[in-house]
């Protein structure tokens, strides 16, 4: 299993790389390459044809890396995309004689799950929010999980506590700016 960066290591080492450090490649393949060998597997079906998709992707990383803008996309969608668009293109040029089908018989056809780049950004983001939870004091760090994961009235949560209303409203708040706060950097 590849090493675990953060998102901004992540886009660290991606730039290091656009700059030619092959040590920095090599950092993002290794923290990267099982999740996207999982997406070209997903969408070819063959892993022999999916690792050679993958060794492409790393191909065209190596060579785009300067291209990256971290204030676009994520590290980890920026690569996604590229290993999905890889393997797409690949699965296409696979098929000699590819059959039309309708548009109108798209909706039979769509994949009901959560693409594999949804689900890696879902993940990061949720760790990042647990971390930054993690800051608040605890009555505050509770009161907004109680809040916003339960659904608990700020009112019911004031009664609970024992604490005037504005005075959750201002736990709640100050919690949350701390919160964007944290999650912006």
């Amino acid at each position: 299993m590849g090493a675990m960066l953060t998102r901004d290591e992540l886009a660290l080492a991606l730039g290091r790389a656009g700059e030619g450090d092959r040590s920095a490649f090599k950092i993002v393949y290794e923290a990267t390459s099982a999740k996207l060998l999982g997406v070209c597997l997903r969408i070819l079906a063959d892993r022999q044809l999916a690792e050679d998709v993958l060794q492409d992707t790393y191909l065209t990383v190596w060579r785009k890396a300067s291209t990256f803008d971290a204030t676009r996309a994520s590290p980890i969608t920026w690569l996604v995309t590229i290993a999905r668009n890889r393997s797409i293109d690949r699965l296409r040029s696979a098929s000699p004689m590819r059959r039309s089908v309708p548009v109108e018989d798209a909706h039979d056809l769509a994949d009901a799950a959560p693409l594999a780049s949804d689900v890696i950004e879902t993940t990061d983001d949720v760790g990042r929010l647990n971390v930054c939870l993690e800051t608040l004091e605890d009555k505050v760090r509770t009161a907004i999980r109680t809040a916003f994961l339960e659904g608990v009235t700020y009112d019911a949560l004031a009664s609970k506590e024992n604490v005037p209303l504005g005075t959750m409203k201002s736990w709640i708040r100050r919690g949350l700016l701390r919160l964007r706060s944290c999650l912006e950097t």
